[in-house]
């Protein structure tokens, strides 16, 4: 079996199981989405949700954002933890936005990955779930999991999204990343791996290892 074969084989298995998946992150508009994806970090997604249904009272866009005190705003996202970090680079991005791109959410890999607080994995999620543009993020399910099968066989997120992009048609990629996440969390978690009932099991080099 190719890596192209194996990678299709993953996300067909996948698909079958799981379908179209959406970003769990509520959200209303782009600068949500953003917000709300570096609020993620660490952070389990339901508590982020929780969090971010008060804070978007108070700032709904990225010109309330940019107004908002950085001490309200950590005050309020203390639950996700990080929240001294994460304030400032709320703050940053919402002035940026504000300031730089009339409130809008630049739909560009470049540009978005200039804000503070915002690497490529982010971005990714921003640019496939709020603009429908072809991403595949890699978080640490994605790494594992893609590790476990034996698709590839590194750590570094960015070399892992070109491996995946160059087996993956794009129109993909956005979902590929969350069906690997939801199956991570849901069966090939990091402690003990569900293997017996793992639907991909007859296409991973990691069965039964302990």
């Amino acid at each position: 079996m190719t890596k192209r074969e194996l990678a299709l084989g993953i996300y067909d298995t996948l698909y079958e199981k799981y379908g179209d998946c959406v970003c769990p992150l509520k959200h209303a508009s782009p600068f949500q989405l953003l917000v709300a994806v570096m609020l993620s970090a660490q952070c389990r997604d339901d508590r982020v949700n929780l969090v971010t249904e008060k804070l978007f009272q108070l700032a709904p866009g990225a010109a309330e954002m940019a107004e908002l005190p950085v001490s309200d705003i950590e005050e309020i996202i203390r639950p996700c933890g990080l929240s001294n970090t994460k304030s400032k680079n709320i703050s940053l991005c919402a002035i940026e936005i504000r300031d730089k791109y009339n409130g809008q959410v630049p739909p560009d890999m470049d540009k978005l990955t200039a804000l503070p607080g915002i690497g490529r994995k982010s971005a990714n999620v921003v640019l496939g779930d709020a603009f429908n543009i072809p991403g595949f993020p890699v978080d640490t399910h994605v790494k594992r999991v893609l590790n476990r099968i034996g698709l590839v066989n590194c750590d570094q997120p960015e070399k892992i999204e070109s491996i995946v992009n160059s087996l993956v048609p794009p129109e993909k990629w956005s979902n590929f990343s969350h069906l690997i996440i939801r199956h991570g969390r849901d069966v090939c978690n990091a402690a003990k791996p569900r293997c017996a009932q793992c639907p991909l099991a007859d296409l991973c080099k990691y069965k039964g290892k302990k």
